[in-house]
């Protein structure tokens, strides 16, 4: 039986997150709600970061957590919204990882189609929480368009 002492995982590029990041923030514009945008890589370090003019300095720190609670946890933030509840089965889990696990809508992470590899995740915050996924949403479908058109090449 071989076994090797390392691998290779596929992970968001910077290029990716600055494609994530301009439509995020373009998706923003488009429903006037300025953002705090976060886009973070498989490993769950913040890649890129952009506070857009008027977003909430307190929502700065939200939005990192999202996307790296989407990444980490694989799923969407907003998938834990009924669980969280007193005597849910994820009663308490935003007290873990030191309090960075957001159980808040706005977090969302970037799968590869081909794989299903979790590459990053994009984390927005400012507005409602159905708002901030759908901008976070719009930056994740971004970099799948990228992604796409590469595979096909």
């Amino acid at each position: 039986m071989a076994s090797t002492a390392k691998k290779s995982v596929p992970t968001l590029t910077l290029a990716g997150a600055r494609t994530a990041l301009a439509a995020a923030e373009k998706r923003a514009q488009e429903i006037k709600v300025p953002m705090n945008i976060a886009v973070v890589d498989s490993a769950c370090h913040l890649l890129a970061f952009e506070r857009m003019e008027g977003a909430k300095i307190t929502s700065i720190s939200i939005a990192m957590d999202k996307a790296f609670t989407a990444a980490g946890h694989r799923i969407p933030t907003s998938s834990y919204k009924e669980a969280v509840w007193p005597g849910g089965p994820a009663y308490g889990i935003n007290n873990s990882n030191g309090g960075r696990f957001s159980t808040i809508g706005g977090g969302v992470p970037i799968i590869d189609q081909e794989t299903g590899a979790v590459l990053g995740a994009v984390g927005c915050s400012t507005g409602l929480p159905s708002q901030d996924e759908d901008v976070a949403s719009a930056g994740v479908d971004a970099v799948k368009r990228v992604l796409a058109v590469k595979a096909k090449l």
